[in-house]
Order: structure tokens, then sequence, then C-alpha cells
């Protein structure tokens, strides 16, 4: 499985900084999962929120690709 923040922030020209403030994450753990960390499912959530996206527009999985 993979996490698609790094995908989608470069999509809408987002800065670490800017996704730290619209989710609440820490920008060194925004940073992270940007280098591959696994996040929490809690952690996912609040990305998903703040981005206003579903969890599943952050995963890469052959799982959800049916």
């Amino acid at each position: 499985m993979k996490i698609l923040l790094d995908d989608y922030m470069r999509k809408k020209k987002l800065t670490e900084r800017q996704v730290s403030i619209m989710t609440g994450i820490p920008q060194s753990t925004v940073h992270g999962i940007k280098k591959g960390a696994m996040p929490r499912m809690d952690t996912m959530e609040l990305l998903a929120k703040g981005l206003h996206i579903m969890i599943n527009d952050l995963v890469d999985t052959p799982y959800l690709k049916k």
C-alpha cells in the first residue's frame, strides 16, 4: 500500500506547511508521510478531512482498484 500524499500535494501545489495548517498534523509528520512513512489511521482521517477528500483518494492499493 502506498500513500499518495506527495502526488496530491504536487497536483494541488500545496506545501508541507500548508497541509500541516489545513489538517492540524505536525509538518514533520507530513514530511515523513511524503517520504514513505506509514501513517496511523487517525492521521489518515485528519488528512482526508483537512484536504476535503476521501481516505481512498490518498491510498494506492490493488484492493481498491476493482
